[in-house]
C-alpha cells in the first residue's frame, strides 16, 4: 500500500514536471529568454531525472525483477533514457540546445502520458515474470534495445530539426534558380528536383548550430545502430534459449531487421558514399517512423511472441 501511494506520488509529480518543463522551454525560446527560466528548467530536468529513477527502482523492489517486463515499464524506461540523453547533450551544448529541448520534451510528455492514461490499469501493475522472461537475458537484451531506440529516435529528431532549419535555405535557393529554370528549354522536372537535392551540403552547413545538428545526429545514430545490432544478437540468443530457435520471423524480429537495414543504409551513405546534410537527414527522418513502428506499432497491433497488445484482443 505504501509502495502504491509513493508510486502514484512520483507518477503525478513526473507528469506535472514534464508539462511545466515543456511550457517553460517554449516560453524561453518564443517569448522571454531569461536566464532564471533556463536555470529553473535545468533544475526541473534534474529533479525529473531523479524521480524517474526512483519510480523505476520502486517498481523493481515491488516486483522483484528488473522493471522492463511489460509495455508500461518500457515506456517509463524510455522516458528516463530520453531525459538522460538530453542532460548529457545539454551539458556539452548548453548554448545551442534550447530549441532541441522544446522539440524533445513534448515527445517525452506524450510517451509518459500514453503510458499512464492509455494503457489499461491491469497492464500497468507490476506482475511476476512469465516463464519466457525469467532469464538473465532480460536485463541485457531489453536495456540494450531501449538504449538503441532512444539514441536512434534522438538522432532522427536531430536530423528532422536539421531539415526544418534548412527549409528556408531551400526556399531561397529555389527562388534564385527560378529565373534560370524558366528560361531553360527541354529541361526535365525530375532532373531539376534531383539538382535541388544534390546541392552541395556546405551551402546548408554554414551555420555552426546546423553543423552541430548534422554531426551529432550522425554520432547518435551510429551509437544507436551499434546498440541495435547488439540487441538483435542478444535477442536471437535469448530466443533460442526460450523458444528453441534463433530467428522465427516474428513480426517484431522482422521489423527490427527492417529498422537495422534503414540505418545500415544511412551509415553506408555517410561512411562509404561520403554524404552529409540533406540526403542522410531524409533517410534518418524515414527511420524515425520505422523505429516507432518497430517499438510500438508491432507490439500493439501485431500478433506474435512480442505482442503486448490489448488493441487486438
Amino acid at each position: 500500500m505504501i509502495f502504491l501511494k509513493f508510486e502514484n506520488f512520483l507518477n503525478n509529480s513526473i507528469f506535472t514536471l514534464l508539462f511545466l518543463l515543456m511550457i517553460f522551454q517554449w516560453i524561453y525560446i518564443i517569448i522571454f529568454p531569461n536566464k532564471n527560466i533556463k536555470l529553473f528548467t535545468n533544475l526541473g530536468i534534474l529533479v525529473t531525472n531523479f524521480f524517474l529513477i526512483g519510480l523505476l527502482l520502486l517498481r523493481w523492489l515491488n516486483s522483484g525483477h528488473f522493471p522492463l517486463s511489460n509495455l508500461y515499464e518500457s515506456l517509463i524506461f524510455l522516458s528516463w533514457t530520453f531525459v538522460i540523453f538530453y542532460i548529457f547533450l545539454n551539458y556539452f551544448f548548453s548554448n545551442n540546445f534550447e530549441i532541441f529541448g522544446a522539440l524533445l520534451f513534448p515527445i517525452i510528455l506524450f510517451i509518459y502520458s500514453f503510458a499512464n492514461f492509455s494503457i489499461p490499469q491491469e497492464l500497468q501493475n507490476a506482475t511476476p515474470l512469465i516463464p519466457a522472461l525469467q532469464s538473465n537475458w532480460l536485463m541485457m537484451h531489453v536495456t540494450i534495445m531501449m538504449l538503441s531506440y532512444c539514441s536512434l529516435l534522438i538522432g532522427c529528431l536531430l536530423s528532422i530539426s536539421f531539415l526544418v532549419l534548412n527549409f528556408k535555405n531551400i526556399k531561397i535557393f529555389k527562388k534564385e534558380k527560378s529565373y534560370n529554370f524558366k528560361n531553360l528549354q527541354f529541361i526535365n522536372n525530375f532532373n531539376y528536383l534531383n539538382e535541388l537535392i544534390d546541392i552541395d551540403s556546405n551551402l546548408f552547413l554554414e551555420n555552426k548550430f546546423i553543423k552541430i545538428l548534422d554531426n551529432l545526429s550522425y554520432r547518435l545514430l551510429t551509437i544507436g545502430f551499434f546498440f541495435l545490432t547488439l540487441g538483435i544478437i542478444s535477442g536471437s540468443i535469448w530466443a533460442n534459449e526460450a523458444w528453441g530457435s534463433y530467428w522465427s520471423w516474428d513480426p517484431k524480429e522482422t521489423w527490427a531487421f527492417i529498422t537495422w537495414l534503414i540505418f545500415a543504409v544511412y551509415l553506408h551513405s555517410r561512411i562509404i558514399k561520403g554524404w552529409s546534410g540533406i540526403k542522410p537527414a531524409i533517410i534518418a527522418t524515414l527511420g524515425f517512423f520505422i523505429v516507432w513502428i518497430c517499438y510500438l506499432g508491432v507490439n500493439l497491433l501485431g500478433k506474435g511472441l512480442h505482442s503486448y497488445g490489448w488493441f487486438n484482443t
